[in-house]
């Protein structure tokens, strides 16, 4: 009898948890999706709608022509920034996991003094500040005339000190049996690499490519020093709604929106690669 009570209440309890970690869910989701509500309201609201004293849930003038006249206006160049901005965050993806995976790789299996002197010395790059790099970034970018090019927008920004981190943590959980029968068969570490680790490895290199690309996708500081009128990206478009004259708020929440849904697709499409390479880096 005492046994039954006690299994009841541990079930109800249970229920309850369950229960509360279902509404703590609910209530982050619901923060989460706040932002794109409210870029999506402010898209399509009128002027008067944003200095009304009440606030509106709905946009009062859900009218889908701001969208094709941002797209039409050829001062602005919308179509031309996202082409922009898509080539400067796909070269930095490709070329940030390329050398951050052979900086972890090589970290992860040469365990030597050097090795450990690099590692320490790139774990604390992370505590620097990014803006404080670009300085000396910049002054060598203009030195190698790079200035308004893809190659400005792209090289500087090609190494991640978190990302070598990040494929470092993970390598060091591949089983190292695989790689030992391909040097039995001859492989050089070069191409036990490419043919074996990399191919093995796709969890965290799409959460790598993920992060990077979203970082890359949204980088407004770096191209406002060395972008101009050929590389221009999305968000140095977007910031030209607003000027000392004041803010185009429909067009610059517009802007925002058609800005953010590449970004979302990355997202949605490889979230499970996402959160599947964080468990396996060791940084859960």
């Amino acid at each position: 009898m005492v046994d039954e009570r006690f299994h009841m209440v541990n079930g109800r309890s249970g229920h309850f948890l369950h229960g509360l970690k279902i509404v703590a869910l609910f209530i982050l989701a619901l923060l989460f999706l706040l932002p794109f509500y409210v870029i999506f309201r402010n898209a399509f609201s009128s002027s008067e709608a944003f200095v009304a004293s009440d606030w509106q849930w709905l946009p009062d003038n859900l009218d889908f022509s701001v969208l094709r006249d941002l797209f039409s206006d050829t001062d602005l160049n919308l179509s031309g920034a996202m082409l922009h901005s898509a080539v400067q965050a796909v070269g930095q993806t490709v070329l940030t996991v390329v050398v951050s995976f052979m900086a972890g790789y090589g970290l992860a299996r040469f365990r030597n003094k050097a090795a450990t002197v690099v590692l320490r010395l790139t774990v604390l790059t992370l505590m620097v500040p990014t803006t404080v790099t670009f300085v000396p970034s910049f002054i060598m970018t203009t030195r190698f005339g790079w200035i308004d090019s893809y190659r400005g927008l792209i090289i500087p920004m090609m190494f991640s000190a978190f990302a070598t981190y990040l494929f470092r943590q993970s390598l060091l959980e591949f089983p190292k049996e695989l790689e030992e029968a391909s040097h039995l068969d001859g492989a050089n570490p070069w191409t036990t690499m490419w043919r074996i680790v990399v191919p093995n490895s796709k969890g965290i290199i799409a959460a790598v490519s993920t992060i990077t690309f979203i970082g890359a996708w949204n980088s407004f500081l770096w191209p406002l020093l060395v972008a101009r009128d050929n590389t221009m990206t999305v968000q140095l478009t977007l910031s030209r709604f607003m000027t000392s004259q004041g803010v185009k708020y429909s067009e610059l929440f517009a802007g925002a929106l058609v800005a953010i849904v590449p970004v979302v697709i990355i997202f949605l499409v490889l979230q499970r690669y996402l959160v599947q390479g964080l468990e396996t880096s060791g940084m859960d």
